[in-house]
C-alpha cells in the first residue's frame, strides 16, 4: 500500500455524574448507529456475488439470527467471539483446501472474509436488542468481532522444541471505490500461511498470521501493538506485508513516522506524525532486521525482489521535502518511508518500532515486505475473478512463502 506517487494506485487503516446522566445515557445508546462507509458497500452487486460464489453469503444473516437471540450484553459477547473466531477459521481452512470450497471461486480468494466480516460488523452495528446496549457495550462487541475474525485472537505456538516461529500479517482489500472487486494478495498470504510448516535450510518453520484493517483511526487506536506485544518476544521473526508497487516485490530498508493523509476504506484521511505512545521518545525512522540482502539474492518466484531504500525527508534545517535514493539523512524529518505515507508504511513502523521498544533490535529479525499489485486479466473490467487474476494471487503467496523461508534461513535462532 504505497503513496499514489510510488504507486498504490499506479496500476496504480464515562461513567455518569449522577443517577439522571447514566440513565439518559443508556437510553440514548439504545439507537443504534448507522452503518460505516465500509460497511454500506456490502449491499453493491459485486460484494454480493463474491460472498454468493464462496458460500459465506448466509454467514451474516445467520449471525444476525443467533445475535437476536440473545438476552443479555454477557450472551451476545459469547456469540460475537464464537462466530467471530468460527468465520477466521473458515476462511483459514477455506484457502488451505479443507472443508467444502462452498462455491466456484478460487479458495484463495482473500474477499470472502472480508465483505463477511462487514456484514457481521453491521449486523452488530445496527442491532437494538431489548436490554439497552451501551455505546461502550456495543463498541466492545465490534472490538471483540474484529479481533477474533481477523485472527488476532489465534495466534498460538507448540511449546519449545526445534520449530522455528514466524508472525506474519496481511491487509483488508483497499480503494475500493476506484475498483470494488480488489482483493489483497497479503491478506490472502495470511489466510494460506496461518498454522503452516515451511521447510527452510535451518528446519521448519510454524508461521501464524492476523490480518489488519485499513482505517487510520485503529492504528491510533493500538490494535497494531496490541497484537504484536506478546508474540514479539517470542517469535524468530516477523514480518508485515502489503500489497505495493505493480510487478514487483520489495524489502523496505527504512519506515516513517508520517501520515500522508490518503483516504482509507472509511474514506477518512489523516495527516501528521504516526500518533504513538510516549511520543517525546518516538525516533522519525525505523529500519528493518530482516536479511534483505538474501532474500534479493534468491530465487523466490517470477517476481524480481528489491532491496528498497528510498524515503522521503525533510532535512535537517529545511523546510521543503527531499527525496533520498539510499535512505533518510541524521536529523531529518520523515514525509514517507521506503513504503510510502500510507498504512503500509505504518504498520511497518509501529511493528519495528515495537520491536526496538522491548530491546529486540539486535536480537529480533523484522521488517515490511511490498507484494507486487495482484492484476486482472488483460480486458478484464467487470468480472470479479479470471485465470490470470487467480495465478497472480497464487504466485505470490507461493513467493512470500519462499521470501520467509529464506529469511529463517539467513537468521540465527533465537535462545529459549
Amino acid at each position: 500500500m504505497t503513496r499514489i506517487r510510488l504507486g498504490l494506485l499506479g496500476l496504480a487503516l464515562l461513567t455518569g455524574l449522577s443517577a439522571t446522566t447514566t440513565t439518559t445515557t443508556a437510553h440514548a445508546a439504545t439507537t443504534p448507529p448507522s452503518p460505516t462507509v465500509e460497511e454500506q458497500r456490502l449491499d453493491k452487486a459485486v460484494p454480493q456475488e463474491i460472498l454468493r460464489r464462496s458460500g459465506f453469503a448466509g454467514t451474516a444473516p445467520e449471525f444476525g439470527r443467533a445475535l437476536h437471540r440473545a438476552h443479555s450484553y454477557a450472551q451476545a459477547r459469547r456469540i460475537v467471539v464464537r462466530e467471530g473466531s468460527a468465520l477466521w477459521q473458515r476462511a483459514v481452512e477455506r484457502a488451505q483446501g479443507r472443508g467444502p470450497a462452498g462455491g466456484d471461486l478460487s479458495r484463495d480468494d482473500d474477499r470472502p472474509l472480508y465483505w463477511a466480516r462487514l456484514g457481521m460488523t453491521r449486523e452488530v452495528r445496527t442491532w437494538d436488542p431489548g436490554f439497552g446496549l451501551t455505546d461502550e457495550q456495543r463498541g466492545a462487541l465490534l472490538d471483540q468481532l474484529e479481533r477474533t475474525s481477523r485472527g488476532q485472537t489465534d495466534i498460538r505456538y507448540p511449546g519449545k522444541g526445534h520449530l522455528r516461529r514466524v508472525l506474519l500479517t496481511g491487509f483488508d482489500p483497499f480503494t475500493l471505490d476506484r475498483d470494488i472487486r480488489i482483493s489483497n494478495p497479503s491478506g490472502a498470504t495470511a489466510l494460506a500461511l496461518d498454522g503452516t510448516v515451511v521447510e527452510t535450510a535451518e528446519g521448519p518453520a510454524r508461521v501464524e498470521t492476523a490480518v489488519f484493517p485499513v482505517r487510520w483511526q485503529d492504528f491510533a487506536e493500538g490494535t497494531v501493538e496490541r497484537t504484536l506485544r506478546p508474540y514479539l518476544p517470542k517469535v524468530d521473526l516477523f514480518t508485515t506485508v502489503s500489497q505495493g508497487r505493480v510487478g514487483r516485490f520489495d524489502i523496505e530498508r527504512t519506515n516513517g513516522a508520517w501520515r500522508g493523509g490518503f483516504p482509507d476504506n472509511d474514506n477518512a484521511g489523516v495527516t501528521g506524525t504516526v500518533p504513538v505512545t510516549d511520543p517525546a521518545s518516538q525516533p522519525q525512522w525505523t529500519t528493518t532486521t530482516l536479511p534483505y540482502a538474501a532474500v534479493v539474492a534468491a530465487r523466490t518466484g517470477r517476481f524480481p525482489v528489491y532491496d528498497h531504500t528510498e524515503v522521503t525527508e525533510i532535512p535537517a534545517g529545511g523546510t521543503a521535502p527531499v527525496v533520498r535514493p539510499d535512505g533518510p539523512t541524521p536529523g531529518s524529518t520523515a514525509r514517507a518511508g521506503g513504503g510510502g505515507d500510507y498504512l503500509s508504511n505504518e504498520i511497518a513502523y509501529r511493528a519495528t518500532l515495537l520491536r526496538d521498544r522491548l530491546g529486540l533490535h539486535d536480537t529480533l529479525p523484522g521488517g515490511h515486505v511490498h507484494t507486487p499489485v495482484l492484476q486482472f486479466g488483460t480486458g478484464n473490467s467487470t468480472e470479479v475473478t479470471d485465470p490470470e487474476f487467480v495465478r497472480n494471487r497464487l504466485d505470490i503467496i507461493a513467493q512470500v512463502r519462499a521470501i520467509v523461508a529464506v529469511s529463517v534461513s539467513a537468521t540465527e535462532r533465537r535462545p529459549g
